[in-house]
């Protein structure tokens, strides 16, 4: 195991690698000079020049790109162009506010997902199962923002049950959460209900119902340990889009966190603060994939012992 996680590793170098150049040259395409944002339209050309030079950003591109790529290998993000602070010290300020909101959405998926999913499959063709399959299919359709603006008019201005902007509190994550992760939500209904399906139709299921145990110690001991292997890839999956649908999100709950950050950081063309972003969240995806990579040997000994 040690040795395949070893292999995983070093095949995500060149993946964060990719993702570092693929930043870098988009954002230097994009229209837009940082020093003039900063100097202002009415600034003086020595005053532009002047910025430039203090941002690094007269040296040729090569030089940028060489520089960025052995700064961040040391874990030096540099300072922001907007205020001049410490981009780490800023992820660092931002992060917790959008893990907390991509951990809890990502919970509220799987639990959702596969708790309908099941019940889709028990109730296959039945009220509860075309009940169950119409909700899956609004929420892989509806956009997270629509979902957050619906929530906010329903839970909030409506009701007056929860708040519908701000950080602090449990109750000012719940609505966010929601509308973030119930995309997430759909796609595990409809992927845990056909793996369930399919388990089921095997030959082995037939062999332990001939052999009389229940129906529940059938479906809970033996066909969801072989069915949710699928959904633990998709677990992974969604994990990226929560941390990518966080930019939306905070931006329409007002929620300060990382994507409100990149947001605020494209529309100032703050170079730095959106290269440490995206280089964090790419790591971020890769670990997470990598941990579903490894449960995949306490869910499945075949995967364990092809592995060993």
């Amino acid at each position: 195991m040690a040795g395949y996680i070893v292999r995983r590793l070093l095949v995500s170098i060149p993946v964060i690698l990719g993702t570092l150049t693929l930043v870098f040259l988009i954002i230097h395409w994009l229209p837009g000079d940082p020093a003039v944002m900063l100097a202002g339209d009415d600034a003086a050309p020595d005053r532009i020049e002047f910025l430039r030079q203090q941002l690094g950003l007269d040296r040729p591109l090569w030089q940028q790109y060489l520089s960025y790529i052995w700064s961040s290998v040391q874990g030096d993000f540099g300072t922001s162009f907007a205020n001049s602070q410490p981009v780490l010290n800023r992820l660092i300020a931002q992060m917790p506010a959008t893990l907390s909101l991509a951990v809890l959405s990502t919970l509220f998926a799987a639990v959702i997902g596969v708790v309908l999913g099941i019940l889709s499959a028990v109730y296959k063709n039945r009220f509860m199962d075309y009940v169950i399959r119409l909700v899956s299919l609004l929420g892989v359709s509806m956009p997270s923002f629509w979902v957050a603006i619906l929530l906010i008019l329903i839970f909030s201005v409506h009701f007056q049950l929860l708040p519908a902007i701000g950080n602090g509190s449990f109750k000012q994550l719940i609505l966010p959460a929601i509308a973030l992760g119930i995309s997430g939500a759909g796609t595990l209904i409809r992927m845990v209900r056909n793996s369930v399906l399919e388990v089921i139709g095997e030959q082995f299921v037939l062999t332990l119902r001939a052999k009389g145990l229940s129906e529940r110690v059938v479906l809970y001991q033996h066909v969801l340990r072989n069915a949710l292997l699928p959904a633990l890839t998709i677990l992974g999956i969604i994990v990226g889009n929560m941390l990518s649908g966080a930019v939306v999100t905070e931006t329409v709950f007002s929620r300060q966190g990382l994507g409100k950050m990149v947001v605020d950081a494209i529309n100032q063309k703050d170079i730095p603060v959106i290269q440490a972003a995206v280089l964090i969240t790419a790591v971020i995806t890769i670990l997470v994939n990598l941990l579903v990579d490894i449960s995949y040997s306490y869910v499945d000994p075949r995967v364990r012992k092809s592995r060993s």
